[in-house]
This record gives structure tokens, C-alpha cells and sequence, in this order.
């Protein structure tokens, strides 16, 4: 769920056609909107939201998470008398060229969307372009539970500033997952796992980019080996890009011959990824949820004998969100969303690993003893890792970074 570019052009910007095709399942224009709410009057909120109905546009690639999305809509209905719809979409980055096109043609209410899940680059096309509603975050009556001191990058998303236009709701790492009974001495590095790779042919896959989790295996690759990690944080620059991802490329091109099917085909995310594993074809996938592989147990998609492991140099971490679109019908409704998004019901029932298991954006010493206790008593199921046991929060980089990356190994596996 992470995108990515700055004054270069966004990826995957679909045609007019492709747009509409994707978000099919949108709702068809709608009544105009009311006057913009004010977080910062509670009440007065609450009741506009009552009987509004929240299109929120959100990955739709993982069936746990979309379970979980479906107990959120059950919650705001019974709780505050809102209709929440999921609109399941492959990428985020559909729904920005859709809200880009609408501005385009002058739409300034009526939106078709109320809500998005969102991050990295498709935030930064969104912010630059002036597509989000807010600043609202900060006025959100559980932002007080919020971790800001602990979790900077609540407030920070891929180097950019929130100023209040999104709201977090989780926090994830990078995490390899690996079938303990296959492969008894995971990789813990990089190179480890190229080495690793090269002495079981076929045995390693990852998602094709620009599915968010090979594009983070990318970045990780490029926080391993390239010479000056803090060009990262800056935009992108041609000759920056060149000299700091060479390195990635060629251990890329060493390492394809020995990918499952030769690197002739890759998975297209994460869960088909983990399929494959748990079909035994590959011994790892990769997750952005350290619990994910405890959770994957529990639902029965992967053995019992997967566990986790993280790079000794690090992992990227980063928080994810959830923004208004400016032209958003039912504010009030996104409004009461979000802000349950934050409420430690909404959080610890996130984080346990039969649900999701997403790490917790709220402070513990913020909450009430019995909302800590409800923490502490979460398991933390048999392949994740102890947070004492993780490997160091690596940044993640500008998101100009991450639409280069996935353009340039598009061009390099498929000639596109």
C-alpha cells in the first residue's frame, strides 16, 4: 500500500477509459455536497454522519484485511449510523488518476470517493496536486492516543510531511517469511539471500513491481547496496538514480537465473507470493506485517512450520493512512471513519494476529490501564517476532524513489 514521483510523472496513471474501467464498481455521480465539517465540532460531525454512506477505496488483495474492513463497517453502522462500502481496488494509484482527471475537468463536489487507504507517493501526488480535504488529522478526537513522539512517521510519510491531510492507521516493517522445515537457516541479509538463492534454484520468488511489495523489496535492496543511503531522503536525480541503483541491478541479474521459473515469471503480490509457498514451491514470501505469517497459520494458508526473520542491517518500516478527497460527498461519514480507525477498540482488534495483526499507531501510556491490559493480553502468535527481536526501522525514501525504481525494472524484465 505505498507509492511515488514529484515533478516526473506518477506511475500507472490510467487513460480516461482504463479509469473508469478500474473503479467500475464507484458509485455513479452524487447529490452535492454540504458545507465542509469542522472536526474541531464533534457533534455536530457526528450528526451529519449519521445516515451518510462512506465509499472507501481501498486494497482488496488480501482477504483477512478485507474482513477486517468489513467489521469496521459493521462497527461505524451499529456505533454512529454510518454505511460503509469497500470499494476493493489493485492499486491506489487508479483511484489518484481518477480524483486528477475530476479536477481536471472542474469537479468540485460529488465525488465519487469518500474515503482512501493511501501512502507514499500516491499522498505526495495528492498533496501536490491539492486533491485532500484538511487539515483534519490532529482535530480527530482519538488523535490524542496517537504516538507521535514513539512513531514519527505518523506525521511523516515517505520524507513528506502529513500537515493533517491523512491520518494514520497502522504501522508495518518489511518481513520475510520462511518455512522453517525447508530452509532451517534463513538469510539475514541481502546477500544471504542471493547466496542462499543460487545453491536452491527456483526456491525464491518476489512480486513484480509495481505490486507494493516487490517494490519495497526493491528499496530494500537499495538501502543494502547502495553506497550513500542519505541521497534516499532528496528526490530523485538522474545521475543519483543511475550511480545508486547499479548495484541493485546487477544482483538482480545475478540472482534472476536462480529465481523460481528463472525469473521468467513472478508473482503478481504478496498473497500469491505466500500461495506458492504454501503450495511448496517456493520457501519464503514477503509481508509487510511481522505478524502476518502467525496470522497466515492461524487461517491455515501457510504450515505451521513458517516463522519470520528480518535483515540484521534493518527493514523498512513506514505508517499508513487514510485521506479525504476534497471533492468527498459524505465528509462527515469519512470524518467518523477515520476517527474510529484511531479508537483502541478499533486498534487492538487490528493488531491481534487472527485478525491482521498490524502494528499499533497509539501510545500505550496514553490509554487507560484496561485498554493497555487488552494490549498486553494480545498473543503474538508463534512466528512473530518479539518487538525486542526486530531488526532497526529503515526510512523509507522519497517517494520519487519508488515510481523510478519500478519504471526502471519494468524496462529491464519486460521492455515496457
Amino acid at each position: 500500500m505505498s507509492d511515488t514521483f514529484g515533478p516526473m510523472p506518477r506511475r500507472r496513471l490510467l487513460t480516461a477509459a482504463g479509469a473508469g474501467l478500474a473503479l467500475a464498481a464507484l458509485p455513479g455521480v452524487r447529490s452535492a455536497r454540504a458545507a465542509a465539517p469542522d472536526p474541531q465540532d464533534w457533534d455536530t460531525v457526528l450528526n451529519a454522519a449519521r445516515g451518510q454512506t462512506v465509499y472507501w477505496t481501498a486494497w482488496g488483495g488480501d482477504d483477512k484485511i478485507n474482513r477486517h474492513i468489513d467489521w469496521i463497517g459493521k462497527q461505524v453502522r451499529d456505533r454512529f449510523g454510518v454505511t460503509l462500502r469497500h470499494v476493493k481496488v489493485a492499486d491506489i494509484a487508479d483511484v489518484i488518476a481518477r480524483l486528477l482527471a475530476e479536477k481536471a475537468a472542474g469537479r468540485t463536489e460529488g465525488g465519487q470517493v469518500d474515503l482512501m487507504w493511501i501512502n507514499g507517493e500516491n499522498f505526495l501526488t495528492a498533496k501536490d496536486a491539492g486533491l485532500l480535504y484538511g487539515p483534519f488529522a490532529t482535530a480527530l478526537p482519538n488523535w490524542r492516543y496517537v504516538d507521535v513522539a514513539g512513531k514519527p512517521t505518523v506525521t511523516v510519510d515517505f520524507t513528506v510531511p502529513t500537515d493533517g491531510l491523512e491520518s494514520p492507521w497502522g504501522m508495518s516493517q518489511f518481513t520475510l517469511a520462511y518455512d522453517s522445515a525447508r530452509m532451517p537457516e534463513p538469510p539475514r541479509s541481502l546477500r544471504a539471500l542471493g547466496d542462499w538463492a543460487r545453491a536452491h534454484p527456483g526456491r525464491i520468488t518476489y512480486p513484480a513491481p509495481p505490486d507494493f511489495l516487490g517494490s519495497t523489496f526493491l528499496k530494500q535492496a537499495l538501502h543494502d547496496l547502495t553506497a550513500d543511503p542519505a541521497v534516499l531522503a532528496r528526490p530523485v536525480e538522474t545521475a543519483a538514480f543511475s550511480a545508486a541503483t547499479a548495484p541493485v541491478w546487477a544482483w538482480l541479474a545475478a540472482v534472476r537465473p536462480s529465481l523460481w521459473r528463472e525469473g521468467r515469471e513472478y508473482p503478481r503480490s504478496g498473497p500469491d507470493q505466500r500461495r506458492l509457498l504454501a503450495d511448496g514451491e517456493v520457501d519464503i514470501y514477503f509481508s509487510f506485517h511481522p505478524s502476518d505469517a502467525s496470522s497466515a497459520i492461524a487461517q491455515g494458508l501457510v504450515p505451521p512450520s513458517v516463522r519470520t526473520v528480518m535483515f540484521e542491517g534493518g527493514m523498512i518500516g513506514n505508517t499508513h493512512f487514510v485521506a479525504i478527497p476534497a471533492t468527498a460527498t459524505a465528509k462527515a461519514g469519512a470524518l467518523v471513519v477515520a476517527d474510529f480507525l484511531l479508537s483502541p477498540d478499533a486498534q487492538v482488534e487490528k493488531q491481534h494476529p487472527d485478525v491482521w495483526g498490524d502494528d499499533t499507531v497509539l501510545a500505550m501510556d496514553a490509554l487507560s490501564s484496561a485498554d493497555r491490559a487488552r494490549f498486553d493480553a494480545l498473543p503474538l502468535g508463534p512466528a512473530t517476532l518479539p518487538l525486542d527481536a526486530r531488526a532497526p526501522a529503515l526510512p523509507e525514501p522519497h517517494p520519487s524513489w519508488m515510481t523510478a525504481l519500478e519504471a526502471e525494472w519494468q524496462r529491464i524484465h519486460t521492455g515496457g
